[in-house]
């Protein structure tokens, strides 16, 4: 039996949510397990009770600063009374003086990445950059911090060893089909009318919430020229968010996003249908022909293998993250060329056969994705962390 502590106090929305709610029922299933995870008072609804799982609510802190501060000074505490052996930190930023080893799960690639913080000066968004820049300057020093650092992706790993000269480990996340299709539940009735709206459309899809470093711009800058070069068939792009910076989580402006759609004349063809609860998307995806994601850096990119295992191909920006999840499941463009994004779409739109050999390669590439095979990874890391210790 090894005790483990998971400190998932920062996994309020996107990746770090995603986690939280497919390892910890694979904890629960675990007899060799006791584990003890922080969380908010929201989430922690979502679980339940658990044999072998206690949970300790943590305050809603809004301020990355003030979360920080709260951590360093009352988590060693409530480790110690929790009798872990491991501590598991899971938002990027490592506890400096843990009383038990720790393994870092680091997955933000933006404070690595230097096209990130040149699209940031180039929009102006210095209180943004400044931001990132003081997390990034956390973020690495807590991979020094850490006894072992890991990250979602041999990309990232790469990037994370060069960036603090520190030997990090990749271990993927996982994926299980089961689970994801398992709520029935169909979409809300508005949703569902306005994905039928373009029941006779070439209907591609992008799941993500607006940010700058997915890509959006480039991505709308295609659209004219698939329905330039696809007369006779209308075009719809469905997204997880709105353009509306009121309507949207974080710190990224949309004006820039919203204006350019207006430019192009093309507010018809991008359907926004706003946030979709996760049980509910995989009936999105099965509703629509092609995945498109012009993102310039990720580390991991989850959405891939759930388009993998819908059994969509993938038209991907031309990232080293993006060749690992996908393989030869997808077909890869420039960053930021939205020629290469319409030549992409187009041949898999005007050659049904081989799309439909790629969507056949997505399926058994996703099978590759677990997250039991994720979870028995960080076990035997914790387990060799308390022998060592």
């Amino acid at each position: 039996m090894i005790g483990l502590f998971i400190n998932g106090q920062a996994a309020s929305a996107g990746s770090g949510l995603t986690y939280l709610r497919n390892v910890t029922p694979q904890l629960a299933r675990r007899h060799d397990v006791k584990a003890t995870i922080l969380l908010s008072p929201r989430l922690r609804r979502e679980f339940g009770d658990l044999s072998n799982i206690s949970f300790v609510e943590t305050p809603d802190l809004p301020w990355a600063a003030r979360r920080f501060l709260h951590e360093q000074t009352h988590l060693p505490k409530v480790i110690r009374r929790s009798g872990a052996q491991v501590l598991i930190s899971a938002g990027n930023f490592a506890l400096w003086n843990s009383p038990v080893p720790q393994i870092l799960l680091s997955g933000n690639s933006l404070y690595t990445c230097a096209v990130f913080f040149r699209d940031l000066r180039a929009r102006g968004d210095y209180a943004l950059w400044a931001d990132t820049v003081v997390k990034g300057w956390f973020a690495r020093r807590s991979v020094e911090r850490a006894d072992i650092t890991v990250a979602p992706s041999e990309a990232y790993a790469r990037e994370l060893t060069r960036w603090t000269g520190k030997k990090v480990v990749a271990i993927h996340h996982g994926f299980d089909a089961d689970v994801f299709t398992r709520d029935q539940t169909p979409l809300p009735a508005e949703v569902q009318a306005r994905i039928d709206e373009g029941k006779d459309a070439l209907r591609l899809l992008f799941v993500s919430h607006y940010n700058y470093y997915r890509n959006f711009e480039t991505l709308f800058r295609a659209m004219p020229i698939l329905k330039e070069r696809l007369k006779q068939t209308a075009v719809k792009l469905y997204l997880t968010c709105r353009l509306n910076s009121a309507d949207n989580p974080g710190a990224y402006r949309t004006e820039t996003a919203s204006s350019l759609v207006n430019d192009l004349h093309i507010g018809h063809d991008i359907v926004e249908l706003g946030s979709i609860p996760y049980r509910s998307l995989h009936h999105l995806y099965r509703a629509c022909d092609i995945y498109v994601t012009p993102a310039y850096t990720e580390s991991f990119a989850h959405p891939l293998v759930v388009t993998m295992s819908s059994g969509l191909p993938v038209a991907a920006s031309d990232l080293a993250v993006h060749r690992e999840v996908c393989g030869d499941a997808a077909l890869y463009f420039p960053c930021f060329s939205h020629e290469g994004i319409a030549g992409t779409t187009l041949q898999l739109c005007q050659s049904p056969a081989f799309a439909a050999q790629l969507a056949d390669n997505g399926r058994k590439r996703s099978r590759d994705f677990s997250w039991e095979k994720h979870v028995e990874c960080i076990l035997e890391i914790a387990r060799g962390l308390v022998s060592t210790r």
